[in-house]
């Protein structure tokens, strides 16, 4: 099949176009411009913007495509450009949405495809919930429409997730047996799934009827504590046993509100994703075990001298004012 693929060079996007060329596709990818990206010779580039309506239009004309695979579409109004620009002219619309258009918490855990939505949780989450419904009532009319949700994706040209945001001087701190910032307790769960193995479903998607007019979880397998979860980067990287400090996270966001956005609505809450459906009709497969998806990462930043050991804000500083207000707490009743 001839699949366009629109913001073909992000992190899992590079995953997706080397399996399709692999799969025997013909792949197209849209792109703003230039781009570093590793991707197999065979694939051809047309240059647009995905926010120029006109230009959208004129790849939609000029590109033969059976498929598209959106990976760069936020909010509804681009999904109706989208609409707009393909309608009739594809078989098969598949949008990558995320599991955050789910509300949190979760009502229950393993979600199903069906959890609840209201309320968003997130502007994000509400755009990408809203984005859907318009790939949805199109489906049937304009193109078939498939939706895929993944969660915490990670892979070669990305970072590792921790606490305090996505800066790679996280890594450093792993390797030298620094404090390391945690949320909560550390019980609460997280599922991160590499980027090939994410992408993956997104090619069992491509011409399969039976994704038509469904949206899928593409999750993690292996959901483990963010304890569990420090200690495994550890691990893959034969570092020290890390040392966990936790800061409540009301307090962590009232410090250092700007490093902690995804504490809100995301870290501390415990959810659990249930990929039976993509397992079923996509061939969706946990393949990658976390450890040495984390040691591919960190191999990959070390290979373009990307980790950073600056201490981005001074996380020392953190650690330092936490455990003395604990020490005073913990004096007034000795």
């Amino acid at each position: 099949m001839r699949v366009l693929l629109i913001g073909g060079t992000g992190l899992i996007s590079t995953g997706i176009t080397r399996q399709l060329v692999d799969a025997g596709h013909d792949v197209t990818c849209v792109t703003r411009g230039e781009t570093d990206a590793d991707l197999p010779a065979a694939v051809e580039f047309v240059r647009g913007d995905r926010n120029d309506t006109d230009r959208l239009e004129t790849v939609a004309r000029e590109v033969d495509a059976d498929c598209v695979i959106d990976m760069v579409c936020f909010d509804a109004e681009q999904a109706r450009d989208a609409i707009d620009a393909f309608a009739g002219r594809v078989d098969q619309y598949v949008f990558c949405s995320t599991v955050d258009v789910y509300h949190r918490p979760l009502d229950r855990n393993p979600a199903t495809e069906s959890a609840s939505r209201e309320p968003g949780v997130s502007e994000y989450g509400r755009n990408k919930a809203a984005a859907e419904d318009a790939f949805f009532d199109a489906h049937g009319e304009a193109f078939a429409t498939t939706v895929i949700r993944p969660w915490s994706t990670y892979g070669e040209g990305g970072t590792v997730l921790h606490t305090l945001g996505d800066g790679s001087y996280y890594v450093d701190r792993i390797r030298k047996g620094k404090p390391i910032v945690v949320h909560g307790d550390g019980t609460s769960l997280w599922g991160p799934c590499h980027r090939d193995d994410v992408a993956a479903a997104f090619v069992g998607a491509v011409g399969n009827e039976d994704a038509f007019g469904e949206a899928y979880h593409v999750t993690s397998e292996e959901t483990i504590t963010w304890n569990q979860y420090h200690r495994r980067v550890a691990s893959a990287l034969d570092a020290p046993e890390p040392d966990l400090v936790h800061v409540p996270t009301e307090q962590l966001r009232a410090a250092v509100p700007d490093r902690t956005p995804l504490l809100e609505n995301h870290f501390r809450y415990s959810t659990v994703f249930d990929n039976a459906k993509a397992q079923r009709d996509l061939g969706f497969e946990y393949t990658i075990d976390f450890e040495d998806g984390v040691r591919r990462t960190v191999a990959a930043l070390d290979e373009r001298d990307a980790v950073d050991p600056w201490d981005s804000e001074n996380d020392d500083a953190i650690v330092d004012a936490w455990r003395d207000s604990t020490e005073s707490f913990v004096a007034q009743f000795e």
